[in-house]
């Protein structure tokens, strides 16, 4: 991938990525100014988090000495089944569920999946019912099934559209919202989604990969037959998540094999990332209650308010009310996020567009079409993501690499050179 300037020659921009950041004042590019000694402050949470400290202690055992395999009737193979039961507790306990109704997967993606599909086979009559604004694993999955999917919209703040969802309920299967959007950061109305839904006799599954964590989830409380999550999102390892699902809840495997999982997953269970899992949902549920949270929205607090004061033309999207702790989702009027990302990234501070790559060419976020933003907003668009590891300094210093960078693109783009854009070869 080349990275460079509209109106800029793509010999110009090699010699520019091959002289290692050399200023090219004519391309209005900044200089590399000891960015390798700017502590690297990682602020992309909703895309992975770090796996902490606690996590990595209670898998090490399990790589080595407790390699062996769960099914195994001897004492070592016990002692990784109950591990792995230990974990199941730990993971029902962070959403209010029994033990049975967690089945272990490689993640997010299988877990929504194997829903998905299954209820796909079911007898009844009617359409997938979700939202615009769900995460490819969801919308991509439906799309792909034997029956239609219907989308329900949301308004300008990511709410889920409750009078469109009521009324596409009558001719439904099924219905499918997630908790928490993974760009914005909006905590959906899915808890009544979920009650309207059971009301007109419809199942309900739930997306909570960006919801386990950051906020309460009971669903004993809930109108929920099934819930998706993904340990990496909350300070777990990657390659590991589980399928909630309400006992008496109907289900066809997705995987057929040995029988593990009581039959509903089969597959010789990864122990030490099962345990890791089960470590980071403990920690997770604890943080939900020691104050940590706060401290994140806090800390989220500062950096936008210091963005917000340093640089005009910032918008806060979503509904700043009823947001996750640890996201900031902001456009920038005149400001195209894909060059934010290269001069932040050039100073080392990691986030994500609002926004995505496809094929050289940036496409405008399906979630902010949604929410009926214009393609400049779209286009313009940062998700700042923090975690219980950032600290209140990084904000800070976040912020104001942050407002740098917006003066020197828009300074770039007022004088005729146009806007930063990726080239793929």
């Amino acid at each position: 991938m080349i990275r460079g300037i509209a109106g800029a020659s793509i010999r110009d921009v090699m010699k520019f990525w091959h002289a290692g950041g050399a200023k090219f004042s004519r391309m209005g590019l900044i200089q590399r100014e000891n960015a390798s000694s700017l502590r690297a402050m990682y602020l992309d949470a909703n895309a992975t988090t770090p796996l902490a400290d606690e996590v990595w202690e209670a898998m090490l055992p399990w790589w080595r000495e407790g390699f062996h395999n769960p099914s195994s009737s001897h004492t070592g193979g016990k002692k990784a089944r109950a591990a792995i039961e230990q974990a199941r507790g730990q993971v029902a306990e962070l959403i209010g569920a029994q033990e049975d109704e967690i089945i272990f997967t490689s993640g997010g993606t299988e877990a929504i999946n194997a829903l998905l599909r299954s209820w796909d086979g079911e007898g009844q009559a009617g359409h997938f019912l979700t939202t615009a604004v769900e995460h490819s694993a969801v919308l991509r999955t439906v799309a792909s099934l034997s029956r239609p999917m219907m989308t329900c919209g949301v308004g300008e703040t990511g709410a889920i559209d409750l009078s469109a969802w009521q009324e596409n309920l009558t001719d439904a299967a099924f219905a499918a919202a997630m908790a928490v959007n993974n760009e914005t950061g909006v905590i959906m109305n899915w808890q009544q989604a979920a009650s309207m839904a059971h009301q007109a006799g419809k199942p309900f599954f739930c997306d909570a990969v960006q919801a386990a964590g950051k906020i309460p989830l009971s669903v004993s409380d809930a109108a929920v037959d099934a819930m998706a999550l993904s340990a990496h999102k909350f300070h777990g390892p990657k390659g590991v998540g589980a399928l909630y699902l309400r006992r008496g809840t109907k289900f066809t495997p997705l995987l057929c094999g040995g029988g593990q999982e009581r039959g509903l997953r089969s597959g010789t269970e990864a122990v030490p990332l099962i345990v890791g899992m089960g470590a980071a949902a403990a920690l997770a549920k604890q943080r939900l209650s020691d104050g940590t949270i706060a401290r994140v929205a806090a800390m989220r607090d500062v950096f936008e308010q210091a963005v917000l004061a340093g640089v005009a033309g910032v918008h806060v999207n979503g509904d700043p009310a009823s947001r996750v702790a640890n996201t900031s989702h902001l456009s920038f009027d005149d400001c195209e996020a894909a060059g934010l990302l290269i001069l932040l990234d050039d100073k080392d501070v990691a986030c994500s567009a609002g926004s995505a790559c496809m094929s050289g060419k940036q496409q405008p976020s399906h979630v902010q079409k949604a929410m009926g933003y214009s393609d400049a907003r779209a286009k313009s668009s940062l998700r700042i993501s923090f975690s219980a590891l950032n600290t209140e300094e990084e904000a800070r210093q976040a912020a104001t690499i942050l407002c740098a960078a917006v003066k020197k693109l828009r300074s770039v783009q007022s004088a005729g050179v146009g806007p930063v854009v990726i080239y793929t070869p």
